[in-house]
């Protein structure tokens, strides 16, 4: 029967003789348009024969390329597609996996022209929506396929980019087809992203190599339009923009896989490209995933090279940028955590040599310079980042740094030895520089959140330490908080101009947020100022800063109580260099009287009281002619004039606290306060500061002295604290709260069951007590005790008299009346 069919044409099925009819005798004429319309309308009236006249075209084509009948192959593979273009029904699916077998034929093929055409096909498929779902159609040898052309290697450039680009197509329409619908083969899924991205990836990487190779600058445009490496930039955008949230993960780790495969990390410039276009091309709301999978790949490539990790920092610098343009989420702080981590691990790497803390026959020896660049990476990537943030966010980074940073206290002890003191010390270098990165160009109109007790009591107590590098880069921390108009950079040279209006200095007046922060936190700066002025280790820079700082505090933050106070603490600097009794070297000396007359100078303009003005400018005078040595234009230059006769500095020279309170007082300043010399309190935390192992610590002595007679001081010996002492701290501690806790149950009980006289009259025995303790205390109010000196010194060394009745003073005659 079936070889009858094949013999009379008559007695064929009616859609395999319309299938036959669509193709001449000469493949060169092309398909029979007129036959093709009478079988597409065919295949409409009928769609339940779409699927055999399918199956019958896929036996054709498949004939057809066995016996290299070329010409065949394209009309059938034409005919397929305008019967897909026009048939949307029901049966289209049982259609479409023959269209698909036919594809995957001409894939398969070793000719490049069919598996462009295969290629083509496919992508006019994949543009078509289906109307009804499939449930079982894989992708699965499509994308492995278009994945092996995107590599293909063949000896004809042409050939080559053509099938580059045909695969770069194919990926592009499976992306399309699937992406969309969930009863699809899901596409997200590692086993399909691990082929697709480095597919594009390694198109995108060949882009300096396609531009070389355009053969004229008339050329170019059309060569770069059909570029495989601009085609997988697009394709790429495309396919991360279309990615979900639950997504962003199986997109990005084949990224960082390639780049760790092919070594792209070191030269950065193909791996912060694909960044740039990766942060750019996913929504906003999940750029923050991007950010955590780099901080992941940081974390797992922690032993590996310094120039790799760099790299990897520097990506994250660029994308964290973008990111903060639209949403980072919780990352902010992971992402700061993650980066003083890895400053850590550098920094222990450069110590020891080695990833492993020790040294043996297989590690591999790191090299020293190029942790010290991945370490300068990232302080830079810090700084760039919190640049992005808002005003809070950057605050909490800042306490966070400052957190981290390790200072000697009674409470957090340094590491001990010289290993350990080498790590503190470049662990302190390293987040202060990371905290002046984030620091410079903070706004913030109110210098109480800017600078809270927490972070400026840690701050400060590093400008005490012995290291003149960390001091240094806390007072350009603090010169970063303070100018908040751009004064800074007109103070970046120390001189005594006659006029400053040429500086155009921004001059706002004090706000209340800002005498509120220097009534709270003024003489903890001053004594800080001080004691930094104190160190034999100060350079020019240190000098500078000072200047700088006492300046911008003038301008930014001064009323007439912090001008007076400012004066005060310079005249005492002054008084520093002039009596000498740190023994200070005669360049700090002669630096000390320069930054006092810079100054002085500075601030006697800012008041404009011209007697004030005329004390500083005389003694200026005086200087320039006997003494140019103390002056800033001697002293802060490439090679200082000295002398070394310091100790016989006349008065003349000098700039008197009896003037100054004397022309300032007229003007309506506090006289009685300018005439008080400055004395700063030293403090545990002085001590504390300069201390270099933890064995120090430990040994501190409690020293106290005995304050009850004014007349005689004694001291008590220092006691040591031990284990034992703190172990019976402890025990007493429990016994008196147990004891506290059984007296008042039996006071509860007593004022419960007791009878109401019994509570009476212990109530009128307190009250009896008490009142007789009140008189003693206004007895001795209204007559003190007689001291020898007559005076008591009160905070600050400021002397203060006893209150003496009035009937007692002793008046001149002339005030007799």
């Amino acid at each position: 029967m079936y070889g009858v069919c094949g013999c009379c044409g008559a007695l064929r099925p009616r859609y395999k003789r319309l299938v036959d009819n669509i193709f001449p005798e000469d493949p060169e004429d092309g398909l029979v348009k007129t036959n093709m319309e009478k079988l597409t309308f065919y295949a409409l009236s009928a769609p339940e024969k779409l699927d055999r006249i399918g199956a019958y075209l896929s036996e054709r084509l498949i004939r057809d390329v066995g016996r290299h009948r070329y010409g065949y192959v394209c009309i059938a593979m034409e005919a397929l597609d305008q019967l897909l273009m026009a048939c949307h029904c029901q049966s289209i699916n049982l259609f479409v996996e023959s269209f698909l077998k036919m594809v995957a034929k001409l894939l398969e093929s070793e000719k490049p022209n069919l598996q462009i055409l295969g290629t083509n096909s496919f992508v006019k498929f994949a543009n078509i929506e289906e109307d009804t779902p499939s449930y079982h159609r894989s992708y699965d040898f499509f994308v492995s396929r278009f994945s092996e052309m995107c590599h293909s290697s063949h000896d004809d450039l042409e050939i080559k980019t053509k099938i580059r680009m045909s695969g770069i197509k194919g990926l592009q329409g499976v992306v399309r087809k699937t992406v969309n619908d969930e009863l699809q083969a899901n596409i997200w899924d590692p086993q399909h992203m691990d082929k697709i991205v480095p597919s594009l990836l390694f198109n995108l990487q060949h882009v300096e190599e396609a531009e070389s190779r355009s053969p004229s600058p008339l050329q170019a445009t059309e060569k770069e339009k059909e570029s495989p490496a601009e085609l997988a930039e697009r394709c790429l955008r495309e396919l991360l923009g279309r990615a979900a949230y639950g997504n962003i993960k199986n997109a990005i780790k084949p990224v960082l896989i390639h780049l760790d495969n092919h070594s792209l990390w070191e030269p950065k410039v193909f791996a912060i490209r694909c960044f740039k276009i990766i942060m750019y091309s996913v929504q906003p709301q999940h750029s923050h995933l991007v950010i955590q999978q780099l901080l992941s790949h940081l974390d797992a490539n922690s032993r590996s090279a310094a120039t790799v990790r760099a790299g990897i920092v520097e990506v994250l610098s660029e994308a964290a940028v973008i990111a903060a343009t639209g949403s980072v989420g919780p990352t902010v702080l992971e992402m700061f955590n993650t980066l003083l981590r890895q400053l850590r691990l550098s920094i222990d790497y450069a110590l020891t040599g080695s990833y492993d803390g020790a040294i043996n026959a297989g590690t591999k020896i790191i090299k020293e310079h190029e942790e010290r660049m991945f370490q300068e990476a990232v302080i830079k990537t810090t700084g760039s980042f919190a640049s992005t943030l808002p005003t809070y966010q950057r605050s909490e980074v800042m306490l966070f740094i400052m957190s981290k940073v390790p200072l000697p206290s009674l409470h957090h002890p340094v590491e001990s030895g010289k290993t350990g003191e080498n790590r503190n010390r470049l662990t302190q270098i390293m987040l202060l520089k990371s905290l002046l990165q984030v620091s410079t160009g903070f706004q913030c109109s109110n210098m109480l959140t800017a600078l809270p007790s927490s972070f400026l009591d840690r701050l400060l107590s590093a400008s005490l330490m012995e290291d003149a590098e960390i001091r240094l880069f806390v007072l350009e921390i603090l010169i970063s908080f303070i100018d908040r108009h751009g004064n800074r950079h007109k103070f970046s040279t120390i001189s005594t101009l006659s006029d400053i209006s040429v500086l155009k200095l921004k001059v706002d007046k004090c706000s209340r947020q800002d005498t509120v922060f220097m009534k709270k936190h003024s003489q903890q700066l001053y004594r800080h100022i001080y004691m930094s002025c104190k160190e034999e280790t100060n350079v020019q820079k240190h000098y500078e800063a000072l200047y700088s700082m006492l300046a911008l505090i003038s301008i930014e933050l001064a009323n007439e109580e912090v001008v007076v106070d400012l004066i005060r603490l310079v005249l005492a600097v002054q008084e520093m260099a002039h009596i000498n009794e740190e023994n200070l070297p005669a360049y700090n000396r002669c630096a000390l009287y320069a930054l006092g007359a810079a100054y002085l100078n500075l601030i006697s303009q800012l008041t404009a009281v011209p007697a004030f003005c005329q004390h500083i400018h005389e003694v200026i005078e005086t200087r320039q002619k006997e003494a140019p040595y103390l002056l800033p234009e001697d002293v802060f230059v490439e090679r200082p004039r000295l002398s070394q006769s310091l100790d016989q500095v006349v008065i003349e020279l000098l700039f008197r606290q009896s003037k100054i309170s004397e022309v300032l007082g007229g003007s309506g300043y506090n006289s009685d306060r300018l005439c008080t010399p400055y004395i700063p309190q030293l403090t545990d935390e002085d001590r504390l500061s300069k201390r270099k192992s933890i064995g120090e610590t430990i040994s501190l002595q409690v020293e106290v002295e005995s304050r009850n007679s004014p007349e005689k001081e004694e001291r008590v010996p220092a006691e040591e604290i031990t284990y034992e002492t703190l172990k019976k701290a402890i025990v007493d501690s429990v016994a008196v709260e147990e004891q506290e806790r059984e007296r008042r149950r039996q006071v509860v009980e007593k004022f419960q069951k007791a009878p109401f006289e019994e509570i009476a009259a212990h109530c009128g025995a307190r009250a009896s007590l008490l009142q007789s303790k009140l008189n003693q205390i206004f007895e001795i109010t209204i007559r003190p005790p007689p001291s020898p000196s007559g005076t008591i010194t009160a905070a600050y060394g400021q002397p203060q008299n006893h209150s003496i009745p009035v009937y007692e003073m002793k008046f001149p005659d002339l005030c007799v009346y």
